[in-house]
């Protein structure tokens, strides 16, 4: 294994974590300053480069976001922990919006520092399986008339550098179309760099697409380059371009007219050689209609436009796609890959997808983690679809639980001759609020309407502590779908779920769900 380079001026820090990881059996280089690292790092053969790179941010001789600017530069996949003090609080969200995997607090608690860098081994180790896969398995996957269609116009442009557009459905797989138009490219030897221009806010996004001079704005510390300036002399991918802020139109349309810009906050003009390949899901023709987009930007990247189909539309290629997946997350995991049945398959195949390939790569995450056996059976599958349609494939028609008149559902319950013929207890104030739920909210449909059956049953039964009993499953199903989702990763998996990362260790332990 590769080992974990650990940059601080502070030589006990070194000491410190130099022991403790090799206790864990994780080999070890130290640094004193970010110019040796970046030394080593250009001499160094590939077998021994670092698996992971955990650096201060205030040394002599460099800053530790410094080092992460460059090091990203190069090594983009290289996870990077950032270590710093609570004083350097806007420092750490420098080193996030800089790529950083995580970053350690000073003075940090040492178990919990070597958990975090044994999760970026991990993480690590996952990409090097994930690209050496890539490798080896198709880039893409469809034998439905449609995608052979997409193959065969990615083979026409595989050398030239004419700008693409590609139109589709969010989650049909528009990234893969770029990387492939970038591999079969006469610039397959320079990067493929992605932004999503949705999924960052407008105050940041000019800073990300341009980069910054140091002192630009409040917390711009250090110069940083931006992604046309990551992406010279290789493919530069804007996806949801239909979402670029109107301003921030003008000065794209300006870089892609003759290659030049100026960081925010610089003086100098930066040339750049970049392809560019945007995608969106929107109709850009109504959105110039509508004054949102420019007419003359949409001219400049509508060159030659490539339209994904849903999967809804080559459902030809769900089965093939679905074992492909099952393999994927198999390996990921570490496990044994699940088969699936062919009731199971032929209900994936009827089934919408409105998320897409997307939806379906996640569904089979899901299937790894949650199916109880090796083959998969139609009543395994998450409740989204297999409660999504009918036996016929029509969606499905739910039936209220409740409805005006409660009492005529709650008739088999026991009654009590003292409370004059309603069911036993407190049933009649029960009835009657259940009533005034319905009347209020409507009639409850899917996993809404179960759990409220659930709940009746359990108290109607005498079940002592019902909420403990169904927040615990509720919660497991919760997390344990979160971390399907993310691959196991837990920090991203409670950034979705949209609690601390201190909170979902702390509930993984609880729950029993290690």
């Amino acid at each position: 294994m590769k080992p974990i380079w650990i940059v601080d001026d502070d030589q006990s820090i070194r000491f410190v974590l130099e022991k403790a990881l090799l206790r864990e059996h994780l080999p070890t280089r130290s640094f004193s300053n970010p110019r040796d690292v970046l030394s080593a790092l250009a001499t160094a053969a590939d077998d021994e480069g670092p698996q992971i790179l955990v650096s201060d941010i205030r040394m002599p001789g460099g800053s530790g976001l410094d080092l992460l600017d460059k090091v990203k530069a190069k090594h983009p996949g290289l996870p990077v922990i950032i270590m710093t003090a609570f004083s350097d609080l806007d420092s750490a969200v420098s080193a996030f919006q800089g790529g950083a995997f995580e970053y350690l607090p000073k003075p940090f608690d040492l178990p919990k520092a070597v958990e975090l860098i044994r999760r970026a081994v991990e993480e690590s180790q996952r990409e090097e399986v994930s690209e050496e896969r890539m490798a080896e398995s198709p880039e893409m996957l469809g034998q439905a008339p449609a995608m052979q269609d997409v193959f065969r116009a990615i083979g026409r442009l595989s050398q030239s550098n004419v700008t693409v557009m590609i139109t589709g459905e969010s989650g049909s797989g528009k990234e893969l179309v770029a990387r492939a138009l970038h591999k079969h490219s006469p610039r397959a030897d320079g990067p493929f760099v992605a932004i999503n221009t949705a999924a960052i806010p407008k105050d940041l996004l000019e800073s990300e697409l341009f980069g910054h001079e140091r002192g630009a704005f409040t917390g711009a510390q250090t110069m940083r380059r931006g992604r046309f300036e990551q992406a010279d002399g290789g493919t530069l991918f804007l996806d949801e371009i239909g979402d670029m802020p109107f301003e921030l139109q003008t000065r794209l349309l300006r870089v892609l007219s003759d290659g030049h810009f100026y960081r925010v906050g610089g003086h100098s003009a930066v040339k750049s050689n970049v392809r560019v390949i945007a995608a969106t899901h929107q109709d850009l023709e109504q959105r110039v209609k509508d004054g949102v987009f420019r007419e003359d930007l949409f001219h400049r990247l509508n060159v030659i436009r490539l339209r994904l189909p849903a999967l809804r539309e080559r459902k030809e290629d769900v089965a093939m796609l679905t074992r492909h997946f099952l393999q994927q997350s198999a390996k990921q995991l570490g496990v044994e890959p699940k088969r699936i049945s062919d009731a199971a398959l032929a209900w994936l195949e009827g089934f919408g997808f409105p998320g897409n390939v997307r939806q379906l790569e996640n569904i089979c995450h899901w299937l790894t983690v949650m199916a109880p056996a090796q083959v998969i059976e139609r009543k395994d599958l998450p409740p989204e679809v297999s409660l999504g349609r009918s036996e016929t494939g029509e969606p499905l028609q739910t039936k209220p639980v409740l409805t005006a008149a409660p009492e005529a559902q709650l008739k088999d319950v026991p009654q009590d001759p003292h409370t004059h013929g309603h069911p036993a207890g407190e049933a009649e104030d029960l009835s009657h609020v259940l009533a005034r739920a319905a009347a209020a909210h409507g009639p409850l449909e899917g996993w809404e309407a179960e759990l409220e059956t659930e709940a009746v049953a359990l108290l109607g039964a005498g079940q002592p502590e019902v909420w403990d009993t169904l927040t615990r499953r509720f919660e497991s199903r919760l997390i344990l779908a979160a971390l399907a989702n993310t691959k196991g990763r837990r920090i991203e998996a409670a950034h979705k779920l949209g609690i601390g990362r201190n909170t979902i260790t702390r509930k993984i332990q609880e729950l029993g769900l290690e």
